[in-house]
């Protein structure tokens, strides 16, 4: 779909837009921006003789979860050509129908918005931060009609605009079709931009953010290390439309933290106060998006063609899309030097132990816990879950399963890595922009490095949900895997302690001993092996001199009945990785070619 569409896309600009192709045409103003509104209209013509049927969007490209958009929109009315006004019926919460139209609508509204971030629209007096699918309806049977729009920016601001459309004029933008358009989010606001020429494209930074232009140089130059290491993974660049590439970056007081791959351009945002330095704000998220420009956007599961705007989207390549995409999120700022490398080894820790000791893999593979972003990939529910249990982010679980894939091709000595798997990858699927499946990677995994080897990561790994033994893959790599805490008692489950009495922060994790003793969230906990919490701040402090095996007591209250349980204590299974400085010369120049990508 994807491929279609630009190609589409590039014959307009080369050719013209044919008089014969209708266009829709819309307009944007932000008179009341102080009160986060924006006034949209959109003029359709050429029209069916039946009722236009117009939607707002229910989903995002780069989300798989559910978002009304539609609750932002009201004081909506149509007209035709000779500008009287139309009969609007709402058959559901979406959707606009007009009828009596006689070819043409003008369709207005205002919008409401005030979340910044890479799903949802802020308008105030600092920005327009506007992501498409929140602030555009559409028509239904015309998605394939070009789009032309008019930005009215307030010039009093100083506002530009930042965008991936076609720049046609003053403020008019330009985009093939509608699919296009909602892939394209913008950046109005006094913003600061960089550029920088990379093997003939434009790379460039919008950023919104209160600091000075010594900072914002410093930034760049770590953006750009990004930009070329990761094109350094892959061999090239991406073909961008138009030889350009921007990212949209917000970070101020009132944008809320997040990161958004689009075709040829993210979105990343930041709670950032505007007293604090830039540094290095969000530089991982930059990494992240980046990344997705290859994996995800072009390298891109079949599952996700085409992008649906009306129903949650489901992929079972989640894993590899986003996860693979988090492997190389941290290890791209180590061979940027914008971390350490001994920095990026002790950060491994944290997915590791989330992986690991997390009960969600005897419930589900990879493959399934991709299945279930569209009920948290920024999804909204009142009623509880037991995702402590069940559930393993596929961004951390992929993350983790790429540093496995890296790490054992790497240690079969024949020059074999997951940066030049990529490479293959991105000759086979993503140059072409031709959809895969995991029987795909699998596939040219075995092209790889041998059918025996595919078979086995992807049946050990992918189809079902073994860990491999870590201590022996790092060993390889001269880096030490093992307990952080040896011989520390661990009841398994966090409590916090407030008002003198103990609380679960989750559900009771699966297999701990808090779990086996019963004990559930609404619990009160009043004393540990006979200590009142009122006496302590943190429940290791109780249990610290105890050792593993130590048997204590819990008293507890449910619901005004005070109970007690006797409760094993277990293991501290918190786990640590470091650079083993015994390490011999094989495994450091594994390790250096691993971290430095050479």
């Amino acid at each position: 779909m994807k491929k279609i569409l630009i190609t589409s896309f590039l014959m307009l600009c080369l050719s013209g837009i044919s008089v014969s192709q209708t266009i829709t045409k819309y307009d944007i103003t932000f008179e009341n921006a102080v009160h986060h509104e924006a006034e949209v209209s959109i003029h359709f013509t050429n029209l069916d003789d039946k009722p236009l049927e117009v939607r707002m969007s229910r989903t995002s490209p780069g989300r798989y979860a559910l978002h009304e958009f539609a609750k932002n929109v009201y004081d909506v009315k149509a007209f035709d050509k000779a500008g009287n006004q139309l009969h609007v019926t709402r058959p559901n919460p979406h959707q606009w129908d007009v009828s009596g139209h006689n070819g043409t609508v003008k369709f207005v509204y205002t919008l409401f918005a005030n979340r910044g971030d890479g799903t949802y629209s802020q308008v105030d007096e600092l920005h327009a931060h506007l992501n498409m699918p929140a602030t555009f309806a559409w028509a239904r049977n015309y998605e394939h009609r070009p789009i032309e729009i008019t930005f009215h920016v307030r010039e009093e601001l100083n506002w530009k605009i930042a965008t991936q459309l076609d720049h046609l004029e003053g403020s008019t933008y330009f985009a093939p079709n509608l699919a296009y358009f909602l892939d394209s989010p913008t950046e109005i606001a006094d913003f600061h931009l960089r550029e920088e020429m990379v093997d003939g494209q434009n790379i460039r930074l919008a950023l919104h953010t209160q600091a000075t232009d010594v900072e914002v140089d410093t930034y760049f130059r770590h953006v750009m290390g990004i930009v070329k290491e990761q094109a350094a993974v892959f061999g090239e660049l991406p073909s961008f439309d138009f030889g350009e590439y921007t990212f949209l970056s917000c970070f101020m007081p009132n944008a809320s933290g997040d990161g958004m791959e689009h075709r040829n351009s993210t979105v990343v945002s930041s709670t950032k106060p505007l007293s604090r330095p830039l540094g290095q704000t969000s530089l991982g998220t930059m990494s992240h998006e980046f990344f997705h420009a290859w994996n995800v956007e072009r390298i891109r599961p079949a599952s996700l063609e085409p992008f649906d705007f009306e129903e949650a989207n489901m992929s079972g390549e989640l894993w590899f899309a986003e996860g693979f995409t988090s492997y190389y999120t941290p290890l791209i700022l180590a061979r940027a030097g914008i971390t350490t490398p001994e920095s990026y080894v002790e950060g491994l820790a944290g997915g590791l132990n989330f992986v690991i000791n997390s009960p969600g893999r005897g419930y589900f593979n990879p493959i399934e816990m991709s299945y279930q972003a569209p009920f948290v990939d920024a999804a909204r529910s009142v009623d509880p879950t037991n995702r402590e249990n069940t559930f393993v982010s596929y961004y951390t679980y992929g993350s983790i399963l790429g540093l496995v894939l890296d790490l054992s091709l790497r240690e079969m000595d024949k020059g074999l890595n997951l940066d030049d798997y990529f490479k293959e990858l991105w000759v086979k699927f993503g140059k072409d922009e031709i959809p895969y499946t995991v029987r795909d990677l699998e596939a040219v995994l075995a092209d790889y490095a041998g059918t025996d080897f595919a078979n086995s990561f992807f049946g050990k790994h992918i189809y079902d949900s073994e860990m491999p033994d870590f201590a022996a893959l790092f060993a390889k790599v001269g880096v030490k895997f093992e307990l952080a805490n040896p011989g520390m008692p661990s009841l398994g489950t966090s409590i916090y302690i407030s008002d003198g009495v103990g609380k679960l922060r989750t559900n009771a994790i699966k297999g701990t001993p808090i779990y086996k003793a019963g004990i559930q969230q609404t619990d009160e906990i009043l004393s540990i092996d006979g200590r009142a919490l009122q006496s302590v701040t943190n429940v290791n402090d109780i249990i610290a001199s105890k050792k593993p095996g130590d048997i204590v007591e819990l008293v507890y209250s449910r619901w005004g009945v005070r109970k007690s349980a006797k409760v094993a204590l277990t293991h501290d299974q918190s786990f640590r990785t470091i650079v083993d400085p015994s390490a011999d010369e094989k495994m450091i120049e594994r390790r250096n070619s691993w971290i430095s990508g050479n």
